[in-house]
């Protein structure tokens, strides 16, 4: 009888895993920090600083380019006025109005289009047509439509947000394991039992994927509505006439308009994170 210990494979650990814990560990067996976390924050600071040093020295003229510390006291006294915080308010309204009337058409579509072939071949081929359209041509034609009030500025957005989330559906739609359907019809399960346990949850990476795109062109949508007669929103700070050759304020908008997509994007990767647990790709892999 041999004397060789049975190994114990039960918490044997992928090839993948282990190279991973390695490569994230110092020689002395503790976890060290990646360089790549330390330039995501070392860069942007670096580069106020010089922007900072180089306004102070008077290389930059402010009426070309405010200081860094000029905006932040602009947009702190927008903010201690209430202007910013309304101007964000309505910014926001158009935002998520534009975004769920054209996230929820393109996700209807998307749907049945990957679930059926008739619907592919009824309007897949003109929505292709449609997105090649840049959406920033349609303002002159929504303004002649629908007046200069607040519908036009939603309705681009929704424009915008439809082919996103409508690509993104379809095609996670049809990258379904074909054998996991069989598998589901075997065992007697209706046409939209399928589409709803099991084509749909396979679908959602791709979809939140459409997701998040959407809500990156409804920010630049909403840029460009607020350019079209805005009376509120962040995009009429920069038109307003008390922020004529303004750069802290218009650098200051700027700013929140990059603050704003930076904060959505998060807040859709939590909700990625909630909604799908079992999903572990290789970004999620390297922050555990």
């Amino acid at each position: 009888m041999s004397t060789t210990p049975a190994l114990d494979t039960s918490s044997r650990r992928p090839a993948h895993a282990s190279l991973r814990v390695f490569a994230s560990r110092g020689t002395g067996g503790t976890r060290r920090i990646a360089p790549v976390e330390l330039t995501r924050v070392v860069f942007p600071v670096v580069l106020l600083l010089v922007w900072q040093f180089a306004s102070s020295a008077g290389w930059i003229d402010p009426r070309v380019l405010e200081a860094p510390l000029d905006v932040a006291a602009a947009l702190v006294d927008l903010a201690r006025s209430g202007v910013l915080w309304d101007s964000l308010a309505a910014s926001l309204q158009r935002a998520v109005a534009g975004f769920l009337i054209g996230g929820g058409i393109g996700l209807s579509l998307g749907l049945v289009a990957g679930l059926s072939r008739i619907g592919e071949r009824t309007y897949d081929a003109l929505l292709q047509m449609l997105r090649m359209i840049p959406f920033l041509a349609l303002i002159p034609l929504f303004v002649i439509w629908f007046g200069v009030d607040e519908k036009p500025k939603i309705l681009l957005i929704a424009i915008a947000c439809v082919f996103p989330v409508y690509l993104n559906t379809f095609s996670g739609v049809r990258h379904v394991d074909a054998k996991l359907v069989e598998a589901a019809q075997v065992f007697g399960m209706s046409r939209a039992a399928i589409a709803l346990r099991i084509v749909l949850p396979l679908a959602m990476p791709s979809i939140l994927v459409g997701v998040r795109y959407a809500m990156g062109t409804a920010l630049l949508a909403l840029v460009a509505a607020e350019q079209v007669n805005a009376t509120s929103g962040i995009g009429y700070l920069a038109l307003n006439p008390r922020a004529a050759l303004r750069t802290d304020i218009i650098l200051g908008v700027v700013l929140v308009y990059s603050l704003l997509g930076l904060t959505i994007d998060a807040l859709l990767r939590a909700a990625e994170r909630i909604v799908l647990p079992w999903h572990r790709t290789l970004a999620t892999e390297r922050r555990t």
